[in-house]
């Protein structure tokens, strides 16, 4: 009889552990894809702009050799990405954009263009998606990092590899998202 709840109690610890490690799993995994998520959008952005730099050929050669060197010279954002690499991305691309931005300056005929301005528009929109993208990635980091920090969880998330995921923070120049006035 005492064997049989030894037993008993073995297998329901077993089964306990294994409960926590599948929501471990469950919960990185959605960090992951939400992550994924991010990264199609950022490479559709980027998509935009290199569409764009097509429609600049017509224009200095200058600013063509350096948008392409800059989104040639860019990595590849994955689901595997991390916070520091989305941020480097950014600034790239911010690069990118503030060339594009001065080259529609210097050539009004450019920024009236409807490539021009469609493939800001879209940009815009890409913007708005990546931002809602890191909200629901920082929403997704606080469920983990709040499974591996709790007890019992975090006697079996150290062990067995679960970190706290760093969050998404506002930087001193991405306050507001950067826009474009059609209408100058």
């Amino acid at each position: 009889m005492v064997w049989i709840i030894i037993i008993v109690i073995i297998v329901l610890l077993i089964g306990w552990l294994i409960a926590i490690y599948n929501n471990l799993i469950k919960l990185r995994e959605n960090v992951h894809n939400a992550m994924g998520q991010i990264a199609a959008q950022v490479e559709s952005r980027w998509d935009a702009i290199t569409n764009l730099m097509q429609a600049t050929q017509k224009y200095q050669s200058y600013e063509q050799e350096t948008l392409e060197k800059i989104v040639n010279a860019r990595t590849s954002v994955t689901d595997r990405a991390s916070v520091a690499d989305i941020d480097d991305d950014q600034q790239q691309f911010a690069s990118v954009l503030g060339v594009v931005n001065a080259l529609a300056e210097q050539y009004p005929d450019l920024k009236a263009s409807g490539v021009y301005q469609q493939t800001m528009t879209a940009v815009d929109e890409f913007e708005n998606k990546v931002r809602l993208s890191r909200m629901v990635y920082n929403d997704t980091v606080t469920k983990l990092n709040r499974a591996v920090q709790i007890f019992p969880n975090f006697l079996i998330a150290g062990p067995m590899g679960f970190t706290k995921e760093t969050y998404f923070k506002n930087t001193d120049g991405k306050q507001e998202m950067p826009q474009w006035d059609p209408k100058n």
